[in-house]
């Protein structure tokens, strides 16, 4: 096991809502009963922490109805194929990151990337960390399903995906708006190794494949009522998305105009 499951990695947001840290990433369990929607899975690393997450929940692993991805990077879809596998559990994302999926192609930083902001702070402690995490590794889903319709899932929790593009082409966050709570991966972060900022940010431009639909997409998480934020990377966001998104914008575009 690459890091041992601590409960405290746990934050309890609702009755059915759980926020679990992995390897510097985190993923969501929406509990309904005895069967739980989980949204994203860490990096391959984080597999047997994500399963003992899980039973630390009152779960097992048959529980999870359908494993959501906002995007199909690594630290997001590491445990991914072996839940599809090994316990049949349907792996559902954007049309526009299936293929990102299945790996036909490629959209995560680049080594070379990396290395050109090695002297940031923090970047090269975050980037030995992913190497050891399986941030390099080849971990294809090699059955993701798009959503099968608009609106909200018929899975526990009732999540309605958005598309948010830019960190990914296919990025999705979900909204479950019976618990007020929006999941929104890598789409508005609170916190990262490579960031000196703490609270509602953008992730460094090297990680976004179009750091301008990003932006955009900063002002449709905007529209979403909400007042509790669980991202992909740091801690849980509490208060109005609206304001959390355009503190965000104003941080990467001090000059940009929100609404």
């Amino acid at each position: 096991m690459y890091h041992k499951f601590r409960y405290s990695d746990i934050v309890r947001i609702s009755d059915e809502v759980y926020l679990v840290s992995g390897s510097n990433t985190n993923w969501v369990v929406v509990k309904e009963g005895d069967s739980a929607t989980l949204i994203d899975s860490g990096y391959p690393a984080d597999y047997e922490r994500l399963l003992a997450s899980l039973v630390a929940i009152g779960l097992h692993q048959g529980a999870v109805k359908a494993l959501l991805v906002t995007h199909a990077h690594n630290d997001h879809i590491g445990a991914a194929e072996r839940l599809r596998v090994l316990h049949d559990v349907p792996v559902l994302m954007h049309e526009e990151e299936v293929p990102h999926a299945r790996r036909d192609f490629l959209q995560q930083v680049s080594t070379g990337q990396v290395l050109s902001q090695a002297l940031r702070p923090g970047v090269l402690p975050w980037a030995f960390h992913a190497l050891r995490a399986g941030g390099t590794y080849h971990v294809p889903v090699l059955g993701p399903r798009p959503f099968p319709a608009p609106g909200p899932l018929d899975l526990p929790g009732a999540p309605i995906p958005i598309h948010t593009p830019g960190h990914t082409l296919g990025h999705c966050v979900y909204h479950l708006p019976n618990s007020g709570v929006l999941v929104s991966g890598d789409a508005l972060v609170t916190g990262h190794p490579t960031s000196q900022l703490t609270g509602p940010q953008l992730l460094p431009d090297m990680f976004h494949a179009d750091r301008e639909r990003a932006l955009t997409s900063l002002v449709v998480l905007g529209g979403i009522d909400a007042d509790t934020i669980l991202p992909g990377h740091g801690p849980a966001h509490y208060g109005s998305v609206k304001d959390a998104a355009a503190q965000a914008l104003q941080r990467a575009e001090p000059n940009a105009v929100f609404g």
